[in-house]
């Protein structure tokens, strides 16, 4: 029996990542970066904040800051990836989309159709640590910003550029598509 391990609060900054399933690169063909900074303006609302980000075209990396205790880390990211996988899925059918629609259809399994579930958009768990130290801060930081131009990746030539990440903002000042939460004055 797997244990599932839950994410508690002992940490007020998280490094966060989850994945599309199959890593099909769904948030770029139903262009749905924008349902990212949808969800970040909803968990803002209830004081938690995206620290930095890069949304690459198959997955997400985020930095999320709690500033109050309480939180439940699996239900905000469960509600963020149950959001964005209905704004997936509508974008797919307004492109008519048929053939990812029909593979991501076909992925359900039995167990999860008779929740109600139609489409699988995103792999089952999340990866999260608990960020303990500025170093590490700074390791997870440099991690997601540089992650446009590294390994297969190389979407920009300058990491800077790529303009679903927060890495301008914390280079440059310049703010590209959505503003996170400054952490300096935390």
């Amino acid at each position: 029996m797997a244990i599932k391990w839950k994410h508690g609060d002992e940490y007020t900054m998280y490094f966060c990542t989850f994945t599309c399933y199959k890593w099909m690169h769904l948030f770029e063909r139903a262009n749905a970066y924008v349902t990212v900074y949808k969800w970040f303006d909803e968990i803002k609302q209830n004081s938690q904040q995206p620290l930095a980000f890069v949304i690459m075209p198959n997955h997400l990396h985020v930095i999320l800051y709690f500033p109050e205790p309480g939180y439940n880390l699996n239900k905000i990211i469960g509600n963020a990836k149950r959001f964005m996988a209905y704004e997936i899925i509508n974008r797919l059918e307004e492109k008519k989309m048929n053939e990812e629609l029909g593979f991501l259809h076909g992925a359900v399994t039995k167990r999860e159709a008779k929740k109600g579930q139609i489409h699988k958009v995103f792999e089952e768990s999340f990866d999260a640590k608990g960020i303990y130290s500025e170093k590490f801060f700074m390791q997870k930081l440099n991690y997601i910003h540089h992650n446009p131009v590294s390994g297969k990746w190389n979407l920009v030539d300058d990491y800077t550029e790529y303009e679903h990440s927060s890495a301008s903002f914390y280079e440059l000042g310049v703010v590209k598509n959505y503003k996170p939460f400054d952490f300096r004055f935390i």
